[in-house]
């Protein structure tokens, strides 16, 4: 069963719309009837979960290849091509015997005949092809004419290029054609070689496998580059097999034990140097007729990455060789450049494949390897380097910040391989900084916390980010420092000038996708400051990336960034630059009254007052957009809010702090000469009512209340809200008294007793409370405060007394009634005196 599952275990490839061959998952191919397709299918299900990855049945009209003794590759529809890679031979034998029975062919042969249902003019027209298969010319020189019209003329047919594809390889007729190129180039006969270039190029243009294997062999791949120097449209011929032969030389750096995996090397290169140098570009040719040749190149770079990796041995001395102080300097690049051609040739592996790859090379210890490289002079090895990094980067971001997080811990900064890379994005020796733009997109992916990971015990954002920061940022930023530390660049030639612009733009990457750590950083280090001096460049590419910093930093909208700008003024540097630009209509103009348009629509209130009140002056005079004025009306209307509503607020609540601040005083001395001169006031009454003057005071205080009534009737709609939830109302004296409540026994009237509790001649008088006068919402609570009356003072005299009381009805019929409701029969309650 265990051999079963082995031999029928296979990958399903399906070629996607950029010619390459996609991985769909590996699986157990079997061949069943399936009722709902009518007929026998062939089945894939998936190794892991058993899902259905494949179910096609095989029509009888459908063309079938078996390529390499382990592929079998057909189309199904217009641009569906899938394949089927077998791990063992006999399970490709086993399903190709029964794809043939279900055609009726012969299993010996390795392509199986179209049978298609056509129209009655088509099925006329092949019907004697169908009786009688194509006959080939005798291979003879003079037949050579005959031979390249006959091979030329069956390409537009599919049939007729199945049928010839056929007979050429059963007959053994490139061999004899290869012969014929011989006698030809003895001969030095110009005409029979143009000739057999077409017959070649027919051949190629079959997209037949089975014809490829015959033409790469070994014994006859130089031949075939041989007959294709030979283009009729070129004056002379080619010289591809003195390249091939001669200069392009075979460098074995660790000699390979496997004979097969070099032949397989060989090959590879050479056809696809033909693929590459010779053959016209594919625009030349109907859509996908080298499709064939492009599978036949692919299949040989997997079958060599899967050779290699599988040499566990030969990977280890590889590494081992890299990182040897023995190792003289030409050796040591011949094996980088191997590796570099390794890891080119992974890229062919699908998703699954190539993550088995690269952990594969880092345990191994690729990673050291790149690092050691990097730390060497020679300029072509560490761009090679480069190139190797920076596929492991792309395919596993993670896997590498996981290894720079462990050197950290027992290596200096200067050695890490992070900083290294830094290093060298600093000093790229290309002129246009080619290898350092490469180098920032990969530092771009490492410090990208889109693609880090996390885990139930930390996450990998928080522990990288903080290694990175705290050990590699002040690598990155000290160009910038270098440069800045005078009021102009120090040093503003071109490489420098691009060299700072992909250090702003990682910076400006960090503003918005690490907001945390940036923050920090730009605080402590005064990053943004810095980064303004750029603005005297003469290079306008960087003042446009130093505004971007700027407009990345306002662009978060953050009160963090709004104070620091506006407490290091560093808008002044901005608006110099603008005036220096002057009337100019470039993208610099345009770059910087966009920022000031996006405060003003964005309404960041803090920079708005900022600009206006520091800067108007030299802006306001820019009439080309209404932006500047639109600030300065902003900020006028803002300015107009915030008097209104601080005057309202604040006289109200100096007004109530007066009042309480003279009816309650702290001071034990005031209070007793308070009470001195309450008691030493004459006694006043008319008519039986008990009338209490009242005090000039609080003559002062209600005429404020006046001024704060008539105050709120003008802001009645501003204030609103404010006012709902003030629990009395203020009354205007003209129109409604202030009740002063004495605070008394509910059985006894406050007037008539003849033991009054406030009255000084009762027996002991119970303690005075008194009451704070409520203020409007939104100013202070007033506290209570209970003062005890000295009993043994004697003679009446009126005062200010007890609980000011404002009533929430205008009435003073309304106030009476509910007053004597509340007290009984009693006598009339005090009133105040006017």
């Amino acid at each position: 069963m265990a051999d079963t599952s082995t031999r029928r275990r296979v990958k399903l490839y399906m070629l996607n719309e950029d010619r390459q061959w996609d991985d769909r998952g590996t699986g157990h191919v079997s061949s069943a009837y399936v009722e709902r397709l009518k007929g026998m299918s062939l089945l894939v299900r998936s190794e892991t979960d058993g899902s259905i990855l494949l179910e096609s049945k095989i029509q009888p009209d459908t063309a079938y290849q078996k390529q390499q003794e382990t592929l079998i590759v057909w189309s199904e529809g217009e641009n569906y091509d899938l394949a089927l890679s077998f791990q063992e031979k006999a399970g490709c034998d086993e399903i190709w015997e029964k794809i043939c029975n279900v055609q009726g062919k012969d299993p010996s042969v390795d392509i199986t005949q179209d049978i298609i249902e056509e129209s009655e003019d088509e099925r006329f027209e092949e019907m004697p092809e169908v009786a009688h298969p194509i006959d080939l010319p005798v291979c003879e020189l003079s037949k050579l004419a005959e031979i390249s019209e006959l091979f030329g003329s069956v390409l537009t047919s599919p049939i007729r290029r199945e049928k010839l594809a056929l007979v050429i390889e059963q007959d053994g007729y490139i061999k004899k054609l290869l012969d014929l190129f011989h006698m030809c180039e003895d001969l030095e006969n110009i005409e029979g070689l143009h000739h057999l270039y077409d017959v070649f190029k027919s051949v190629f243009l079959l997209n037949k496998n089975a014809l490829f294997e015959i033409l790469f062999q070994e014994d006859t791949i130089y031949d075939v580059v041989g007959v294709l120097e030979y283009d009729p449209s070129q004056p002379q011929p080619a010289k591809h097999r003195e390249y091939l032969q001669k200069t392009a030389k075979f460098k074995e750096v660790i000699p390979f034990t496997n004979k097969e995996l070099v032949s397989k090397i060989h090959q590879t290169y050479r056809v696809q140097y033909i693929q590459d140098v010779i053959l016209p570009t594919p625009s030349v040719f109907e859509e996908n007729m080298l499709s064939t040749l492009t599978s036949f190149i692919f299949f040989n770079k997997v079958e060599i990455v899967s050779m290699v990796q599988e040499d566990e041995k030969f990977l280890l001395q590889l590494f081992a060789s890299i990182t040897s102080e023995k190792k003289d300097d030409e050796s040591r690049r011949d094996l980088v450049f191997f590796l570099k051609e390794f890891c080119t040739f992974s890229q062919n592996l699908q998703p699954p494949n190539r993550d088995n790859f690269f952990k594969t090379l880092s345990g191994l210890g690729i990673l050291p390897a790149i690092e050691f490289i990097l730390g060497l002079d020679d300029i072509k090895m560490k761009s090679a380097a480069i190139d190797i990094f920076s596929y492991i980067v792309e395919f596993s971001p993670s896997m590498v910040r996981e290894f720079i997080l462990k050197e950290g811990q027992n290596q200096e900064d200067d050695d890490l391989l992070i900083n290294l890379v830094i290093e060298q994005m600093i000093n790229d020796p290309d002129t246009e900084l080619g290898g350092a733009v490469q180098l920032m997109g990969i530092i771009r992916l490492l410090i990208d916390p889109e693609n880090m990971l996390a885990t139930t015990m930390k996450t990998e954002k928080t522990e990288f980010l903080s290694f990175f920061y705290k050990h590699s940022m002040h690598v990155l930023t000290a160009p910038l420092f270098a440069v800045t530390a005078e009021e102009k660049p120090s040093k503003d030639d071109f490489q420098t000038a691009q060299l700072l612009s992909l250090i702003l733009e990682l910076l400006s990457f960090c503003v918005e996708h690490h907001t945390y750590h940036i923050k920090n950083y730009i605080i402590s280090k005064d990053l943004l400051r810095r980064v303004l001096v750029l603005l005297r460049s003469n290079h306008a590419f960087l003042l446009l990336c130093a505004l971007r910093f700027m407009r990345k930093i306002i662009g978060m909208k953050e009160d963090f960034y709004n104070r620091y700008i506006i407490k290091g003024n560093l808008f002044k540097p901005v608006v110099e630059a603008f005036k220096t630009n002057g009337n100019k209509y470039n993208l610099l103009n345009s770059a910087m009254i966009e920022l000031f348009e996006f405060i003003r629509l964005e309404d960041i209130k803090n920079l708005c007052s900022h600009i206006v009140e520091n800067h108007i002056k030299d802006l306001e005079h820019v009439d080309y957009v209404n932006t500047f004025e639109s600030l300065k009306t902003h900020y006028e209307q803002l300015q107009d809010k915030l008097k209104d509503k601080t005057g309202f607020e604040g006289y109200v609540i100096n007004t109530a702090l007066s009042l309480r601040n003279n009816r309650f005083r702290r001071d034990q001395r005031a209070l007793e000469e308070e009470e001195e001169m309450w008691f030493d006031q004459e006694d006043d009454v008319d008519d039986g009512e008990n009338i209490v003057p009242m005090s000039d005071m609080l003559k002062s205080k209600l005429d404020d209340f006046d001024q704060i009534d008539k105050f709120i009737g003008n802001r009645r709609e501003k204030v609103q809200n404010e006012m709902k939830d003030t629990p009395t109302r203020i009354i205007n004296k003209s129109t409604s008294p202030i009740n002063i409540t004495l605070k008394s026994s509910p059985l006894t009237s406050p007037v008539t007793s003849p033991e009054r509790p406030n009255s000084p001649n009762s027996p002991g008088s119970p303690g005075r409370t008194v009451t704070a006068c409520p203020t409007p919402a939104g100013s202070p609570a007033t506290p209570v405060r209970e003062e005890k009356v000295n009993n043994s003072l004697q003679g009446k005299r009126p005062g200010l007394i007890g609980l000011v009381d404002y009533p929430e009805d205008d009435s003073d019929e309304e106030e009476e009634d509910s007053t004597d409701a509340a007290l009984g029969p009693s006598p009339k309650r005090q009133r105040l005196a006017t």
